[in-house]
């Protein structure tokens, strides 16, 4: 488990060096200042709390509890992710949580973690919620979650536990509520990590409504970021994330938009068009673990930018401080495969066992780029298709048609994507043919 949570621990911080957070207008800079909160109530794995108010707050404040990455701090969150500048800018107050174990990982694979008020971790964080909300006049109906990595599987967790306190979450590079849950009392789930755990939107759903059985209430709305070439949490959980809260949510899993707000980013959106529908996805083409996170594009989600400033803004956030681990230049373009001549092409790689396999799959662009894409595949006989990710497939056994989701976004010439199925049976001799749109 622990090597495993290195690999996280060091992806993470790779992470923190490419957040952004976009704010424009100058500002004298704010005089206030992360307070340490202790004896905030019930806390039975020890979390530590660290508080940031702005120097003026709203009249009804939002409330975001904002939630690290392995091996990090609330103080580090603080410091280097530009949540507490825009707090100052919009009046909004911040809870900035630490875990204590040795990890520095949320816990979101026991099943006290996974059950309203079951214990561990969460029942910490909802004592610092109640703890602010008994001291400052919260809007009740503006409190948000937003996590990082380990801190995006709690984001889904609060959420699911504790949907009537939430208004809305954010998650970037994580996975679904539940993916980690483990019962052998590790905090590592491979498969969860690996992309390996799909499941159908209802499947996914149950999940979460299982955490608080018989609520009939309203859900928080759910946000979603995440870079396609993943290795620490696989790109499949952003699927997947997509097709559990938009169940959770009673929407469409057909997107309403699509549009392309950064460089290399595709946002879609999910039961509405506007800036805070009920489910919104941002992937970034080529990036990993490590992806441009924009500070202010969350709290446009959640809703802390409509109320007035209190006080002028602040000045414009510079990327944040190298953490010990250097990341990639993320101006650099990812490698690529050489681009194809003509539509597009695709390889096929295999992980077997007796019965069963998983096939990913790599679909790469011509010489004119592609907004989408079909990979047509004959299986063997007496195997078949079980689950898709990243793709729609068409037919589960024969001939196998799989189609481009929304999410993938557009592939510029020589740009590469991949998607992935498990199968019963045996995925040998496959060979994939693709046709580009």
């Amino acid at each position: 488990m622990k090597p495993r949570l290195a690999l996280l621990a060091a992806a993470l911080a790779t992470a923190l060096a490419t957040v952004t957070a976009v704010v424009t207008a100058p500002n004298p800079a704010s005089a206030a200042t992360l307070t340490q909160v202790t004896n905030f109530g019930t806390n039975p794995t020890n979390l530590q709390m660290h508080l940031y108010v702005p120097d003026r707050v709203a009249a009804r404040p939002a409330l975001l509890l904002a939630l690290h990455y392995c091996t990090g701090s609330g103080p580090a969150l603080h410091t280097g992710y530009g949540l507490s500048s825009l707090a100052d800018r919009y009046g909004f107050i911040v809870i900035y949580p630490s875990v204590t174990r040795s990890s520095k990982c949320w816990d979101v694979s026991s099943p006290q973690a996974l059950r309203r008020n079951g214990g561990s971790d969460p029942v910490g964080l909802k004592s610092m919620i109640d703890y602010v909300q008994s001291r400052y006049p919260v809007d009740a109906n503006r409190i948000g979650v937003a996590g990082f990595s380990s801190g995006a599987m709690m984001t889904n967790v609060m959420a699911g536990v504790y949907p009537d306190v939430f208004n809305a979450g954010v998650s970037s590079s994580g996975v679904p509520f539940g993916c980690f849950a483990t019962t052998n009392g590790s905090e590592w789930n491979s498969d969860c990590s690996g992309g390996r755990i799909v499941k159908t939107p209802q499947q996914w759903g149950d999940l979460v409504r299982n955490a608080y059985p018989g609520y009939t209430g309203k859900r928080p709305r759910m946000q979603i970021w995440h870079g396609t070439t993943d290795t620490t949490l696989s790109y499949v959980n952003f699927g997947e994330q997509v097709k559990q809260w938009t169940n959770v949510l009673g929407v469409s899993q057909t997107p309403s938009s699509t549009d392309y707000p950064q460089t290399s980013a595709t946002r879609t959106r999910y039961g509405g068009t506007g800036g805070t529908p009920p489910v919104e996805a941002i992937s970034f083409q080529g990036y990993g673990h490590s992806i441009p996170f924009d500070a202010a594009q969350a709290v446009r989600f959640l809703g802390f930018d409509s109320a007035s400033p209190t006080t002028p803004p602040p000045n414009p956030t510079t990327t944040p401080p190298n953490p010990t681990t250097q990341p990639p230049n993320p101006t650099t373009p990812p490698p690529t495969t050489p681009p194809a001549t003509g539509g597009c092409s695709a390889s096929v790689s295999l992980n077997s066992w007796t019965g069963g396999f998983v096939a990913t799959v790599k679909v790469t662009a011509g010489s004119s780029g592609t907004r989408g894409w079909t990979v047509s595949m004959t299986l063997p006989g007496g195997s078949s298709v079980t689950g898709t990710w990243s793709a729609t497939a068409s037919g589960s056994s024969g001939t196998v048609r799989f189609t481009n989701v929304d999410y993938n976004g557009v592939l510029g010439a020589g740009q590469s994507t991949e998607f992935g199925f498990q199968g019963n049976g045996s995925g040998a001799g496959m060979t994939p043919t693709c046709t580009a749109s």
